[in-house]
């Protein structure tokens, strides 16, 4: 993810590297607020808040962690306290259609209501199996990076999965069978 020199320059109070650095990591920072929170607005306000924490605690990360791990610990712990200080909301109007060649407009159309579909049921997780969710299959963590990064124990973390797979199967089923429902009524 960032080359371990950056860090060093970073920590060391060279001000261009750790610009550099945030500007790196930033969307990946976004991405998570946005899968975790549920809205693209709390979203910007936590990735920017975790960006300047990372920003004044760069001196405190250790290469004990990886430090994809040592940020996603950040986003993910202010998202987890933002969400829980109030109720996510979906915004309708999040995705743009990126037309090609080799797609058809309905094609595209449905790929962002698929999209939307599976993110309102992520949205519907608990929060403990949203993060999990969230960095596993949109962030590409390993199980060992998860567990670092939200300090917990590896079989909490495939159990956290296990079930999670399970409430969306559930969720993605009921969406299914809706759709379907819909297209032959």
């Amino acid at each position: 993810m960032v080359a371990p020199e950056l860090i060093k320059a970073a920590q060391s109070g060279d001000r261009d590297a750790l610009i550099t650095l945030l500007r790196e990591i930033e969307n990946h920072v976004y991405r998570t607020a946005y899968y975790i929170l549920g809205n693209e607005q709390d979203a910007m306000d936590a990735a920017q808040e975790a960006l300047i924490r990372i920003y004044t605690k760069i001196n405190s990360y250790e290469e004990k962690a990886q430090f994809k791990t040592w940020v996603q610990r950040i986003v993910t712990n202010l998202c987890i306290d933002k969400f829980r200080r109030s109720k996510p909301t979906v915004s309708i109007d999040e995705h743009e259609l990126n037309f090609t060649a080799n797609k058809t407009v309905e094609d595209e159309v449905m790929s962002a209501y698929i999209a939307q579909d599976i993110k309102e049921a992520i949205d519907k997780l608990p929060e403990h199996h949203r993060s999990v969710v969230v960095l596993r299959y949109l962030q590409d963590f390993s199980y060992n990076e998860i567990a670092e990064s939200l300090d917990l124990p590896i079989n909490t973390v495939k159990s956290y999965l296990f079930r999670a797979r399970q409430q969306l199967q559930t969720l993605l089923q009921d969406y299914k069978k809706t759709k379907s429902d819909a297209i032959r009524g």
